[in-house]
């Protein structure tokens, strides 16, 4: 596994919790995990290569709902939804994740780009 694309990965994902106010150190310590864990199951499916930033994404989302709450919240929906996530596709997470509105369904930015 390239450690170009781990790096590329966390410092996504960092740059989306930083945009959001949630880089703690609870939260950037499961991103370290979750980058160690996905390394871990790249190294098993190298094909699965171009989905790894998306699926660390999916479980920092998932380790933060468990622990703290939804994140990233949406913010372009206002007062016209009740609160809700974002979440990233495609499912798989890649090869080109985004952030998508799951009241909407729209693009709401790029995995990185929050």
């Amino acid at each position: 596994m390239d450690a170009a694309t781990l790096l590329d990965a966390r410092a996504r994902v960092l740059a989306d919790l930083a945009a959001r106010r949630m880089d703690s150190a609870t939260a950037v310590s499961l991103l370290e995990d979750a980058v160690s864990e996905r390394g871990w199951w790249a190294d098993q499916w190298p094909a699965g290569v171009q989905y790894v930033a998306g699926l660390v994404a999916q479980d920092v989302q998932d380790a933060l709902f468990a622990s703290v709450g939804r994140w990233p919240l949406c913010q372009t929906c206002g007062d016209a939804a009740p609160e809700h996530s974002l979440y990233i596709q495609p499912d798989l997470g890649g090869p080109d994740p985004v952030w998508v509105c799951e009241e909407s369904g729209d693009v709401v930015a790029p995995l990185g780009g929050l």
